[in-house]
């Protein structure tokens, strides 16, 4: 998989599938089941984010010289995730169904549409960007971080 609209849009089905298990967990009131996959969720995630925030996104706006541009508002985006999987971390451990599930579906939403600015524009741009670097920028992004 040479192609970072591959790699990263299998990385969104990822983080997507640990979602919807984690809110079946919670709908279903199997509490420390839920707060593990939620685990595995917000962990995955992170990773993902990580990807994006650290590898891809500096250096295609450094390649670009685009400064407040497609990564910016997907950063903006980043944060208001990040807020509402805080918010699902707490209602997990207050075992709050309603809370998880309300919050859920703010993020869901926010996520699909984030998810497809991404995968139907940025991540094409990039692989024009990098062209035959997009393996070693997709190496570096899997690469464990210390």
């Amino acid at each position: 998989m040479n192609s970072i609209s591959d790699f990263m849009t299998n990385n969104h089905r990822e983080c997507d599938n640990l979602f919807a298990v984690a809110e079946e967990s919670v709908g279903n009131g199997k509490w420390p089941k839920a707060q593990t996959e939620f685990d595995a969720f917000r962990g995955e995630m992170e990773r993902h984010l990580g990807m994006e925030e650290e590898v891809f996104f500096p250096a295609f706006d450094a390649k670009t010289g685009m400064q407040g541009g497609p990564t910016h508002v997907m950063r903006l985006e980043h944060d208001q995730m990040r807020k509402l999987i805080a918010e699902m971390a707490n209602t997990v451990a207050a075992k709050d169904a309603d809370g998880y599930l309300g919050a859920a579906e703010t993020l869901m939403v926010l996520m699909q549409q984030h998810n497809m600015k991404e995968e139907q524009m940025l991540y094409r741009m990039m692989d024009q960007t990098f062209g035959s670097e997009a393996g070693t920028m997709i190496e570096r992004a899997h690469a464990p971080t210390n």
